[in-house]
C-alpha cells in the first residue's frame, strides 16, 4: 500500500510538473508574438479550441436558441467561434502581463468613465465593481490596478499550485488582491467596510442555494446575490465594468459605468432582487452589444426554479 502511495505521489508531481512546463512555454510563445498577429492568432486558437470541443459547442448552441429563438443556426455557430475567439485573444493579453507597462497599456486599451470609480472610492463606503465573462475580464482588473486602482476580487483557485502560483503573481504584480471564494465572506466586508474596492463575477449560474432568479434574457435565472446583499449591508457604491474588444478600433474598451441605483425600501430581500435585476440587465445589456464576446459555452441556465425542466436535457 505504501508503494502504491509513493508511484501515485509522485505521479501528481510529475502531471503538476508537466502542466507547469507547459503552461510557462505557452505564454512565452505567446508573449513574443508581435501584436500585429494578434487578431490571427486568436483566431487561429480559437477556431481550434471550438473544432476540439463538440460538448461546449453543444451548450453554446442551446444557450443562443433559449436567448435568440429565431436566430439561424448559421449565426448562432458564428457567435459561438466568436465566443472561443474572444478568450483566446484574452489568453494572449494575459500572457503579457508579467512584462507589460502602464505606458504599454495606454497604447493598446482605451478607457471610458474612470471618473466614476474615482468619485465612487472618495465616498469612503467601499465600491463593488461587478462584471462579466465578456471580452477581456482579466485585463479589466489588470489594467485598473496598473493605472492606480488595484483592488481585491474573487478566484477559484486551481488544483496545480505551481500554475496557481504563477497566476496569482501575473494578476497581482500591480497591487489587486485575490480572494479564495471558498471562505471569502468575512474578507469581503472587512473589504468594504474599509473603504476598498471588491470586485464580482455576477453572470455565472449558481445553485439554488446561494442565489436568486432574475430574468436574464427574459428567462429566469440562478444569479449571485452577494454584490447586492453587501451594497446594502455597507452603503457600498455598485459599478458596472466590462471591456469588450472594439473591431472598429482594434482595440479593447475598459467601460465603468455610473454606479446603479440602488433603493432601500426597508424590504431586504425585495431590495437584494432589484438591484440584482438591475446589474443582470446591464450585464445583458453588453451581451446583446457584442453578442460574439460573451462566454457562451457556460451552462446560465442550468438551475432551474422547482418544477422546471433541465433546459439542457436533449
Amino acid at each position: 500500500m505504501k508503494i502504491k502511495n509513493v508511484f501515485t505521489n509522485y505521479g501528481e508531481k510529475a502531471r503538476a510538473g508537466i502542466q507547469y512546463a507547459a503552461v510557462c512555454a505557452l505564454m512565452s510563445f505567446l508573449r513574443v508574438l508581435p501584436r500585429a498577429f494578434d487578431s490571427t492568432t486568436a483566431l487561429a486558437v480559437g477556431w481550434i479550441v471550438y473544432r476540439a470541443n463538440r460538448k461546449l459547442r453543444q451548450t453554446g448552441e442551446r444557450n443562443l436558441q433559449l436567448a435568440f429563438a429565431d436566430m439561424r443556426r448559421r449565426e448562432r455557430r458564428r457567435i459561438i467561434l466568436g465566443s472561443f475567439v474572444s478568450v483566446a485573444r484574452m489568453a494572449v493579453e494575459f500572457s503579457r502581463f508579467a512584462t507589460i507597462t502602464p505606458e504599454t497599456l495606454r497604447q493598446t486599451v482605451d478607457v471610458e468613465g474612470l471618473e466614476n470609480l474615482a468619485a465612487a472610492r472618495a465616498g469612503k463606503h467601499g465600491v463593488i465593481l461587478v462584471t462579466a465573462h465578456l471580452g477581456a475580464w482579466e485585463l479589466a482588473a489588470f489594467t485598473l490596478s496598473a493605472f492606480g486602482y488595484p483592488f481585491s476580487f474573487l478566484v477559484r483557485r486551481m488544483e496545480n499550485p505551481k500554475v496557481e502560483r504563477l497566476i496569482d503573481k501575473t494578476r497581482t504584480r500591480f497591487g489587486n488582491h485575490t480572494i479564495d471564494k471558498t471562505s471569502a465572506a468575512q474578507r469581503m466586508l472587512k473589504i468594504l467596510r474599509t473603504g476598498e474596492t471588491l470586485g464580482l463575477l455576477v453572470d455565472i449560474n449558481v445553485p439554488r442555494s446561494s442565489g436568486i432568479f432574475v430574468k436574464f434574457f427574459d428567462r429566469p435565472a440562478s444569479t449571485t446575490f452577494i454584490a447586492a446583499k453587501l451594497a446594502l449591508r455597507t452603503g457600498a457604491a455598485v459599478l458596472p465594468v466590462l471591456m469588450p474588444w472594439e473591431p472598429r478600433r482594434q482595440r479593447f474598451v475598459l467601460y465603468l459605468g455610473a454606479p446603479l441605483n440602488i433603493e432601500r425600501t426597508g424590504d431586504e430581500e425585495e431590495d437584494v432582487r432589484r438591484l440584482t435585476y438591475l446589474y443582470t440587465q446591464t450585464i445583458e445589456s453588453f451581451v446583446r452589444r457584442y453578442p460574439d464576446q460573451w462566454l457562451w459555452i457556460h451552462k446560465r441556465w442550468r438551475t432551474r426554479p422547482m418544477g422546471e425542466p433541465n433546459l439542457y436535457k436533449m
